[in-house]
């Protein structure tokens, strides 16, 4: 049985106004993601990649056109329709890992679960299913500060993961860390993908990661989608 549609971007445009001038960062991009699918976006800096996945993540709004998740279009969701779906479906991941430095690592996963008031007694052993699934059980009690970069992502990613979301969206992972660090946060990426069937969404502009490690590219240029590399 083929995997159902989740994700539907429909003619999707985003406009900025700057002083007179309109900029189209997304260009009417139609895109359609099945469950359980690695989609990279792949681009240069300025194709609208990371605009597109903030409008699918529903941190922002489309000027015109729909994003359809499950039939609901996020473009008609009220804020705090929104703000549930964020929570409830979406785990992000960032360039920045944005770990609270005064928290431990395993604050730090847990605030998610405290944010949607999930009861005391499970968040503690979603923190350690998320901190092993990462890798990062034994550094559960440091800081950011006494971790590397590659162990800060891993922790961002754990925080992603701690909801149990269905869509993880990752906003390039890779680009604070080395080659080394980086694999290795793509080969979580792909394991989890694999082994929980969830749906990923990332931005990257390293083609051979992508290529790699991603089941599809879709490659944008000047906010217009080139090619979105699905079977025809």
């Amino acid at each position: 049985m083929p995997a159902p549609m989740l994700i539907q971007a429909e003619s999707v445009s985003r406009e900025y106004r700057l002083g007179e001038t309109v900029i189209r960062a997304v260009d009417a991009v139609s895109l359609r993601i099945k469950q359980g699918e690695f989609l990279a976006l792949l681009g240069s800096s300025g194709s609208g990649k990371s605009t597109l996945l903030s409008m699918m993540a529903g941190l922002d709004r489309p000027t015109s056109g729909a994003i359809r998740v499950r039939e609901r279009n996020l473009a008609e969701l009220e804020a705090d329709e929104l703000a549930r779906y964020r929570r409830d479906t979406v785990g992000m991941v960032f360039q920045s890992f944005n770990l609270l430095p005064r928290m431990t690592l395993e604050e730090n996963v847990e605030l998610p679960l405290r944010l949607a008031e999930v009861d005391r007694t499970d968040r503690q052993s979603r923190v350690g299913e998320a901190l092993e699934r990462v890798g990062l059980s034994a550094r559960r009690r440091h800081r950011p500060s006494e971790l590397s970069g590659g162990e800060q992502q891993r922790g961002a990613l754990a925080r992603a993961l701690v909801n149990r979301p269905a869509i993880l969206f990752a906003d390039e992972p890779t680009g604070n860390l080395d080659s080394a660090n980086g694999e290795q946060i793509l080969l979580l990426l792909h394991e989890i993908q694999q082994s929980l069937g969830m749906t990923i969404i990332m931005v990257t502009h390293e083609r051979p990661l992508a290529e790699r490690f991603a089941n599809r590219i879709a490659l944008l240029s000047d906010g217009r989608l080139v090619s979105d590399g699905a079977q025809r």
